[in-house]
């Protein structure tokens, strides 16, 4: 079983975590600025399936400066880190300008392309709106990055498009299972099954049965019932297609 992106540095006790999910292929621990990033590194150092993800996350991207250019490139050097990122467009907490996104996007853009790993995107409107879905997928089209993931996908039809057309990978997390989101169950089944992952977001989105709760790798199973019974396909089937799925995405046994 793998968890494409946590947040172990966000947990009360990561340690107990990451034990809790010993048997684990991979944990994808992925940061939101320079500090956090570094932070998630050490604690991979002391664990054979946690890998890091370094970056500045959208809501903070008002930070974006020289000094986490230099900071992240830094980073991104460690034999651990697999991915940049999470980088994107967030709309919906109003924490940073779009020009200070779209500067920081294109940077870690730049970094994933230099490193040779994927590029993590988080994307985020207000309720009820599309507007960083809808930007997002113009950015695609027109930078066409050549590995990426969707992290925590919420089953936007355009980006499932330009997803597919540019050979991304979609990546569920815990609302997949909510009872509310059968359109994104419904996308989820549609999608080709050598471009999905599965995600915890841990500690947050935790899964339904768990709802209220601190989400941890652990709890990615539920998240792949409910992915396996929307396919109409086995617990262990999709397991081992979503495992060797993260596998191609991240190369975890290689050196980026």
């Amino acid at each position: 079983m793998t968890d494409t992106h946590a947040h172990l540095d966000w947990l009360e006790d990561p340690e107990a975590a990451i034990e809790s999910a010993a048997h684990f292929r991979a944990i994808l621990t992925v940061g939101t600025n320079p500090e956090r990033s570094e932070r998630n590194l050490r604690i991979a150092e002391r664990y054979p399936n946690v890998y890091v993800a370094v970056g500045l996350h959208p809501t903070e991207a008002e930070a974006f400066d020289e000094d986490v250019r230099v900071r992240l490139r830094e980073l991104s050097q460690h034999p651990k880190v697999r991915a940049i990122g999470e980088s994107g467009l967030d709309y919906y907490w109003d924490a940073a300008s779009s020009e200070k996104q779209y500067q920081a996007l294109d940077f870690q853009a730049e970094l994933a392309e230099e490193r040779g790993v994927p590029l993590v995107f988080h994307v985020r409107s207000k309720k009820g709106e599309d507007q960083a879905e809808r930007e997002l997928v113009a950015w695609l089209a027109f930078n066409r990055p050549k590995r990426f993931v969707l992290h925590a996908f919420g089953g936007h039809p355009e980006l499932v498009r330009v997803g597919l057309e540019l050979g991304g990978a979609f990546s569920f997390a815990g609302n997949l299972t909510y009872k509310k989101n059968e359109a994104l169950r419904e996308a989820a089944r549609a999608l080709p099954e050598d471009r999905i992952l599965v995600e915890t977001d841990s500690p947050f989105l935790p899964p339904q049965p768990k709802r209220g709760q601190k989400n941890q790798p652990a709890y990615v199973r539920y998240t792949l019932e409910t992915l396996a019974a929307a396919r109409g396909e086995t617990l262990e089937a999709l397991e081992r297609v979503t495992d060797e799925n993260a596998e191609r995405v991240f190369n975890w046994e290689g050196q980026a």
